[in-house]
């Protein structure tokens, strides 16, 4: 019996040696399944990080590029804004300067037209007042008999009368038109 129960744990020794080395094969392959599972995650976490170390840099370039146009942007504004500045203080300038040359040419205008004004009511003036005189050369007033029939006469009738009274022509110029001295 003692032999039965040496073969016997001979045996289990045997199944149990070989449960531990199928055990043991299994782990070796689950170790090099996840080795292997390492590297691969290990390349792939390489590829990652490359692919985002390129994705910080672009990113880091299209900001720097982006900032660069944004700076340039605004310094072209700034030109074109100081530009705009000088051009509206030109023309702000220009149009005080026309609105002084407008004031004073209009002002001109009304002290010309104000002297033309007096001129021609002077010359209005001296024309009727030299009309007078032609009037009283070319026809002298009634005698004092003929004034006093006139006053006694209603209307125009009167100097119609004096004039043929005294057998007067019509008035007639002695000087041709635009001959008068003023």
């Amino acid at each position: 019996m003692a032999d039965v129960e040496a073969k016997s744990t001979h045996r289990r020794t045997v199944l149990e040696k070989e449960l531990l080395q199928d055990h043991l094969a299994l782990r070796r392959d689950e170790a090099r399944r996840a080795k292997a599972s390492e590297e691969q995650l290990r390349q792939r976490l390489q590829v990652l990080e490359a692919e985002l170390e390129e994705a910080r840099s672009e990113g880091k370039a299209i900001y720097a590029e982006m900032s660069r146009q944004c700076r340039a942007l605004q310094k072209e504004m700034e030109i074109h804004s100081r530009k705009l500045e000088e051009e509206v203080t030109g023309l702000r300038e220009q149009l005080e300067t026309c609105q002084r040359e407008a004031e004073a040419a209009q002002q001109e205008a009304e002290r010309a037209l104000g002297e033309r004004d007096q001129t021609l009511a002077k010359l209005r003036a001296h024309v009727a007042h030299m009309e007078a005189k032609y009037e009283e050369i070319l026809h002298p007033g009634p005698t004092l008999g003929q004034a006093e029939s006139c006053q006694a006469s209603v209307g125009r009738g009167c100097a119609e009368t004096s004039r043929q009274v005294q057998g007067a022509a019509p008035p007639v110029w002695t000087q041709p038109p635009g001959f008068l001295k003023l």
